[in-house]
């Protein structure tokens, strides 16, 4: 599966990227300066106004790595994390006939930039840049997707496979949330819509301080909003079980967990986008991972996955050669 191959890819990266010095880039003081002192506009109702497309083309990494614990890296250290790590991940979707990523991974803007900085990874606490997974929740994120053979039904595929999910499914961690992935933001008195433009997903959020019944949840989960200052907090329970391992980031969100994203504007073009997930039976203590979302003029394009799951065949009659050769006896 693809996700596996991103896996072993970005593993494979992280462990061979050598030490890198801590740093922070140059003109942080001055932009954190701007975020204290600025205000957001407000819509015509009164509520920050964060409407618009917003986007970003970074190569945004999960969690720390040993060879680059730090959270901050100067330019050129940064230039060359990201291209490592870029380089790899391409490499390994060359070799398995996907030209898709390989372009999308040559063609990205580098690290993260967050207030100035360029960040090495997106989890901010706690400060060891780790998630604090569980013992089974470490050995299942690092296993990957598709690591326990669910190959006997269709059932058993996860969602974002089969296009019944994508890249708009809560919160939105992975890597692959580059230039491709832009969101457009809607407001109304009353309720938000954020509208991420792979895989077309439009999710209504209503200010609100009650979730749907269960009946009435999509396979994106039900949210709510509400306002945190200029800060909009979007509270999302009910997500789907088949989801929990996320493709590329292997971000574990079970269906139990409730997914807490926060969207503050900083500046007129940067949007910070916040999240955790809470669930006790998979992390041991609160965490909260961060990137920035940057407003753009582009256009939001129709995004089309592979209508009537025309891999799903294929991926089942390779679970099925897959089966065929363990089962069989050495010749």
């Amino acid at each position: 599966m693809a996700s596996k191959f991103v896996t072993a890819s970005l593993v494979a990266c992280c462990l061979c990227i050598a030490p890198l010095a801590a740093g922070q880039t140059p003109g942080v003081a001055a932009s954190e300066a701007a975020v204290a002192t600025y205000a957001a506009p407000r819509t015509s109702f009164g509520h920050p106004s964060l409407e618009g497309v917003w986007t970003q083309n970074f190569l945004i990494l999960l969690e720390a790595s040993p060879q680059a614990p730090m959270l901050t890296l100067p330019e050129p250290a940064a230039k060359a994390m990201a291209a490592q790590v870029a380089g790899g991940i391409g490499a390994g979707f060359d070799k398995n006939l996907d030209p898709e990523v390989p372009e999308l991974m040559r063609s990205t803007d580098g690290l993260p930039i967050v207030r100035g900085e360029r960040r090495t990874r997106s989890v901010v606490e706690p400060a060891d840049g780790k998630l604090p997974y569980t013992a089974e929740a470490r050995k299942e994120s690092t296993r990957g997707y598709g690591a326990d053979g669910l190959f006997g039904n269709p059932e058993e595929r996860p969602n974002w496979e089969r296009c019944i999910t994508s890249l708009g499914l809560p919160p939105v961690s992975g890597m692959y949330t580059t230039s491709a992935n832009p969101r457009h933001i809607i407001q109304a008195p009353d309720v938000i819509v954020i509208h991420t433009e792979y895989g077309d997903e439009a999710r209504i959020i209503p200010i609100s301080a009650m979730h749907r019944p269960e009946a009435l949840v999509s396979p994106l989960g039900d949210s709510i909003a509400k306002w945190d200052g200029d800060t909009l907090v979007v509270e999302t329970v009910g997500l789907p079980e088949h989801d929990r391992v996320r493709a590329f980031s292997n971000l574990i969100v079970p269906a139990t967990a409730k997914v807490i994203e926060r969207y503050t504007r900083l500046s007129e073009t940067e949007l910070l986008y916040q999240y955790t997930v809470l669930d006790a039976a998979t992390y041991t203590a609160p965490w909260l991972a961060e990137y920035s979302l940057y407003r753009t003029d582009q256009r939001m394009f129709e995004h089309a996955c592979h209508e009537g799951n025309y891999s799903l065949p294929n991926i089942l009659k390779g679970g099925r050669v897959s089966d065929a050769s363990v089962k069989a006896p050495p010749k």
